[in-house]
């Protein structure tokens, strides 16, 4: 064999794998599970979105949680279907699993309202600041005041000068509600 088809064969290889490590399933994310071999109301419990925690955990009916983070969706599949069978309680169960690592099922967001130039619900990101969400939200307009700014966090409100250095790294929580009032008439 020469080194060109050698070359070709691992460069074939490469393109193989490359779907593969796509496929595996990252903390933070959601799977959606189907399973197939059990009674129609069974399939109603077991089927839907999943969340995989930071942890890399999912929490399924009866089984509890089942580590998903790091696997593929095949190997995820027959992780499940072992532990419903191990347990007695399904004989033949089919898993299927799908992730898609570019779209997030349960995506978490953060509200920016107020005097910034767009408005709305923005999408949250681990490590997200105060001040960077709202320079997502394209800034203060020229009537928002930097200097009170407002977070809304689970029914209490905080408010932060973000014309200082110290607040600029506040960081937010997913469902945050962040709002840049309007300038007083004295610029603050």
């Amino acid at each position: 064999m020469n080194f060109k088809n050698v070359l070709s064969i691992l460069l074939v290889l490469v393109g193989l794998s490359a779907p593969i490590l796509a496929q595996q399933i990252e903390a933070g994310r959601a799977v959606q599970i189907t399973i197939q071999g059990v009674p129609a109301e069974e399939k109603g419990k077991i089927d839907g979105n999943y969340p995989v925690s930071e942890s890399g955990y999912i929490n399924m009916p009866i089984i509890k949680l089942v580590h998903a983070a790091g696997s593929r969706n095949e190997d995820l599949a027959a992780v499940i279907e072992a532990r419903y069978r191990n347990a007695g309680i399904y004989t033949n169960p089919t898993i299927q699993v799908i992730s898609d690592i570019g779209n997030k099922i349960n995506e978490h967001t953060v509200v920016i309202g107020g005097q910034v130039r767009a408005p709305g619900p923005k999408p949250y990101t681990r490590g997200l600041t105060l001040y960077q969400a709202i320079q997502a939200a394209g800034g203060a307009t020229e009537f928002g005041s930097m200097k009170r700014v407002k977070l809304f966090r689970g029914g209490r409100q905080t408010q932060y000068d973000l014309t200082k250095a110290q607040f600029m790294t506040v960081l937010v929580a997913p469902d945050d509600t962040v709002e840049v009032p309007q300038k007083t008439p004295w610029g603050g």
